[in-house]
């Protein structure tokens, strides 16, 4: 089972969003059959099983084993991976353009970057997959609270600084044999937890009127 998997195909992406499937994708964290399933989740067998093949068809599941009991072959699925992540690609005449309008400061152009990032690691992710090779790529992932506005455009202004030196001292563009890399660096704040919904409260009895 893959940790991540990336959706490029928009049926598979439809697919998986279909609510009773995405119920049992997540299930199938555990192999389970369309019996085990449908205890699970509480639906008729015959429908889990109905999905369970749509999810093959599109390669979101994968067969695990097969059990006999009896003169039944017992099919045990598993999913083909713990979190599934949609491309962009699956919605390709309506992806976000980061060439379209570039804003530093916008928090949608820093989306279509994000986008960009998945479409374009979830390309090379599948190409990989295919000629069984590994791809190299490097994350880094922090958190920073800033005391002012201007201290995080202070901050925002002296990381261009270094990632420019950083690109001009190892930016090479004859390099034979050298592969374009792409480097991206996002600041945005992280959302706040909704707050709990307060409980309703409980219902008074109706006073009856002796007037």
């Amino acid at each position: 089972m893959l940790d991540v998997a990336v959706i490029e195909d928009p049926a598979a992406a439809e697919a998986s969003l279909d609510p009773i499937r995405s119920r049992i994708l997540a299930a199938l964290a555990e192999p389970g059959s369309a019996t085990m399933l449908a205890a699970r989740l509480g639906l008729a067998r015959q429908k889990v099983n109905y999905h369970l093949k749509e999810l093959e068809r599109h390669g979101l599941v994968e067969l695990a084993e097969e059990r006999r009991k009896g003169n039944v072959t017992e099919r045990v699925y598993r999913a083909a991976a713990a979190s599934y992540v949609i491309s962009p690609a699956a919605l390709a005449a309506v992806s976000p353009d980061p060439s379209r309008a570039p804003d530093q400061l916008s928090a949608r152009w820093l989306l279509a970057l994000g986008a960009r990032l998945v479409q374009e690691v979830g390309a090379l992710l599948t190409g990989a997959a295919r000629a069984r090779r590994k791809v190299a790529t490097f994350g880094l992932d922090a958190q920073v609270r800033f005391a002012s506005a201007a201290d995080r455009a202070a901050f925002a202004e002296e990381l261009t600084e270094a990632v420019a030196a950083l690109v001009s001292r190892y930016h090479d563009e004859g390099a034979t044999g050298g592969r374009t890399h792409r480097v991206i660096v996002g600041l945005h704040q992280i959302p706040s937890a909704p707050a709990p919904s307060p409980e309703p409260e409980p219902a008074q009895p109706e006073q009856e009127d002796r007037r």
